[in-house]
């Protein structure tokens, strides 16, 4: 691919998409809230206090850069590139625009580096297609789980296959039937403290006792189980025993998206200034290509309406039926970034398109905020489905029926449709300054609250609901980019950090990777500023 160098044009559009970004602890700043003292005094809008904690995240534990987003990694959990490292990286971004030193700009090379190179297609590894893609897979315990039940002889006679998360946690035994033609199968998760029990089943297609459909009758079950016919035949029985469940690899594109829209967004940085391009722009073009190969990978995914979905058949538990928003949008986070770099028209279309669809899902409530859903209204999970009687014709292959699920959006993966939204606004690609304001408020109306001491919390969901604890609270900065619209939204977040003190080394946190901290820090110094 030739290199994309941006026009003066194009120049001066990022220069000004990149200062209203940077602009935001401008208004917040003023700020003069006095909040309680607390013990510990960890002061959440220093540069020291990230750098620290940056520091002690290099030393290890999950989602390091150089570790695979599958569960082959040295920590054996799938989705750490994802959901820890990816947030190390946008606080990385968030630490050059509030402070401008390109130190943040090495450090976040140096991660990318990394992270590009455990993609699929630099290990030579495959998703369950066979296809070895520019991206990273996933699996356990997001994807569907199989166990191949198979014959004395190792022939293949039946698949199991559950769709509940955590599969490779289910214990599969078969066992003898009543009957010399017939086996019984009990499967149980210790995950989810669940099991399934199917007795007397037969390989007999005619029989009325055929696992398939036996098992079909029953779906989804508490396991979410279905089966499929790997060569089943009368009077064969699989060999008794237990089977391993494992999980099939995918590429989400919420993973994608979360992992390259700060890639995105530091080529965004480095195009608008003449300065950043003589020193990096030979990096920030192969981290362009990058990007683009990577988002292409979801192609298939994409449809008009400016949503994504699980294509039938794809080892997941929705095969079938629409993404949440929040998948959707998290891609469209990296679109935003890459239209606004290369120009390019069709990155621009599909970034619009997401961000009307988004905006059709928002509406607002009795106090002029908005309020949404996890999944798509007029979907079909949202909707509900029901099974057709035959897994051809029916919506999904693993879950044959489902919902309706019309839960609203809960605040960490709203904060995704926040970024999402706030960055299509500044790129002129979708929504007005009323809908960002309605967003703010629903920061401060619906998730900002005091609990019954008057201290800060937070509610879960966009639309109100329960207080959520401290593990909730501490993904609240994460709504920083719609805080030009309303101060209260970085006075809230800092006011909640200064309450519950979150810290790596706290209860047990840095064993479980704290990237999301880290991004968190980074929007509070960011907001303050």
């Amino acid at each position: 691919m030739p290199e994309i160098r941006p026009s003066r044009r194009t120049l001066l559009h990022l220069t000004a998409a990149g200062t209203a970004a940077g602009m935001a602890g401008t208004v917040t700043g003023a700020v003069g809230q006095v909040l309680p003292a607390y013990a510990d005094g960890v002061d959440y809008t220093a540069r020291k206090t990230f750098d620290d904690w940056d520091r002690l995240f290099q030393k290890g534990g999950p989602g390091q850069p150089d570790q695979p987003n599958d569960n082959s990694n040295r920590d054996g959990r799938s989705g750490m590139l994802a959901w820890s490292q990816s947030y190390v990286l946008l606080g990385l971004v968030r630490m050059y625009e509030t402070y401008r030193d390109t130190y943040y700009l090495d450090r976040l090379i140096d991660n990318v580096d990394q992270v590009l190179g455990v993609r699929d297609s630099a290990r030579g590894v495959t998703d369950y297609r066979g296809l070895s893609l520019p991206a990273w897979r996933a699996d356990h315990p997001y994807t569907t789980g199989y166990a191949t039940l198979a014959d004395g002889n190792g022939q293949p006679l039946l698949d199991l296959r559950e769709a509940l998360s955590y599969a490779e946690d289910t214990t599969v035994t078969v066992s003898a039937g009543t009957r010399a033609d017939t086996f019984t199968v009990r499967l149980e998760n210790t995950s989810v403290n669940r099991s399934v029990t199917h007795t007397d089943l037969s390989l007999d297609p005619a029989s009325p006792d055929y696992a398939v459909t036996r098992i079909y009758a029953a779906a989804p079950g508490p396991l979410q189980l279905t089966a499929f016919d790997r060569g089943a035949r009368p009077g064969a029985v699989p060999a008794f025993g237990s089977y391993p469940m494992h999980c099939m690899p995918v590429i989400f594109a919420v993973h994608t998206g979360m992992i390259t829209y700060p890639i995105a967004a530091f080529v965004r940085i480095v195009a608008s200034s003449p300065v950043l391009r003589r020193r990096y722009w030979r990096k920030a073009s192969e981290y362009l290509t990058a990007c683009r190969e990577a988002v292409a990978v979801h192609d298939w995914e994409y449809r008009d309406g400016g949503y994504l979905v699980w294509p039938k058949t794809q080892p997941l538990p929705y095969d079938g039926c629409e993404q949440p928003i929040n998948q959707s949008v998290g891609l469209g986070q990296t679109l935003v970034e890459l239209a606004l770099v290369t120009g390019d028209p069709a990155y621009r279309a599909k970034a619009a398109a997401m961000g009307r669809m988004l905006a059709a899902q928002l509406t607002a409530d009795s106090g002029d905020a908005y309020v949404w859903h996890y999944w798509p209204t007029g979907g079909h999970i949202y909707d509900g489905f029901a099974k057709t009687g035959d897994p051809e014709t029916d919506v999904s292959i693993f879950t044959p029926s489902g919902g309706p699920a019309r839960q609203f959006e809960d605040i960490s993966h709203g904060a995704i449709d926040v970024e999402f939204a706030v960055r299509a606004f500044r790129a002129k690609l979708a929504f007005t300054g009323r809908d960002m304001e309605r967003i703010a408020r629903t920061f401060t109306r619906n998730v900002a609250a005091t609990d019954a001491d008057g201290l800060p919390a937070i509610h879960t969901t966009v639309g109100g609901g329960t207080l959520g604890g401290p593990s909730v609270a501490a993904q609240a900065p994460r709504w920083m980019q719609v805080t030009p619209w309303d101060p209260r939204v970085h006075a809230h977040c800092l006011a909640l950090y200064n309450r519950n003190q979150p810290t790596p080394e706290r209860d047990g946190q840095q064993a479980i990777g704290f990237g999301w901290l880290l991004a968190n820090v980074a929007y509070l110094n960011w907001g303050a500023r």
